[in-house]
């Protein structure tokens, strides 16, 4: 699973189209899509197009708790729309109500059974939840999706995740503030570099996932080029103290 992907929530239409077109041109291999975000045809169309061959990207979806008892079925039109036999990782979108959660993922494990997610995941998931699936399926979460930046660091939900072996994919990561932060900037400065590289370079180097999203070809071009610097154990560390703890 690439770290760094691109992430495609609120970009509909032609424009979703085009950015993932862009992102792929970019050098992205990793696609995060769902249902509820009404874009799957459109990145497959991107995909398909792109002359990128499907075995070297990573796809993403989700299927909304809604879709209880529907699961399967869901992922078949999502497989349709993306115009491809499997996902490589399939989530559930945010956590559902009483036993859902343990009802949908045990549909999730029957679609990762059948190839048609080879991974399977949550998001939105509590520690309590990851447990509550995992104990009653036996069947551990890949991923857990949640909402993450340096301000929401917090080293008890990293090491929550690491004791269970699963990854903490981060989203929303350029939002709420973190590119006006003082902190960020003058690191972003100093490197020579923009404030979205910077906090995507915090996130690859602490092995967190991150799928910035834009629209416009210049910002999608510049997040995915962060592989040309470091940042030192002093600039980690102020970005940590961002957070929670």
């Amino acid at each position: 699973m690439p770290l760094l992907g691109f992430g495609t929530w609120q970009i509909k239409g032609d424009d979703a189209v085009r950015a993932t077109s862009v992102a792929l041109e970019a050098g992205y291999r990793h696609l995060d899509t769902a249902t509820v975000y009404g874009n799957e045809g459109e990145v497959g169309r991107a995909l398909a197009e792109s002359g990128v061959p499907r075995e070297e990207v990573f796809v993403t979806t989700k299927c909304p708790p809604s879709r209880t008892g529907h699961e399967l079925d869901t992922l078949k039109e999502s497989l349709d729309l993306l115009q491809t036999d499997h996902v490589n990782l399939w989530l559930i979108h945010w956590p559902g109500d009483g036993s859902s959660n343990t009802d949908i993922w045990r549909a999730f494990g029957e679609a990762r059974e059948m190839g048609l997610a080879r991974e399977i995941g949550v998001s939105n998931f509590d520690a309590a939840l990851l447990d509550e699936v995992s104990e009653a399926t036996g069947l551990t979460p890949a991923v857990n999706q949640i909402e993450w930046s340096p301000f929401l660091y917090d080293a008890a939900t990293v090491a929550e995740h690491r004791e269970r072996d699963i990854v903490l994919e981060g989203y929303s990561a350029l939002r709420g503030g973190t590119l006006d932060h003082p902190t960020i900037l003058e690191i972003a400065e100093r490197e020579d570099r923009t404030a979205a590289q910077v906090i995507i370079r915090w996130h690859l180097q602490h092995g967190f996932v991150v799928i910035p999203k834009s629209v416009h070809p210049e910002r999608i071009r510049s997040n995915a080029h962060v592989a040309g610097f470091t940042l030192g154990d002093d600039d980690m560390a102020a970005l940590d103290a961002l957070g929670k703890g």
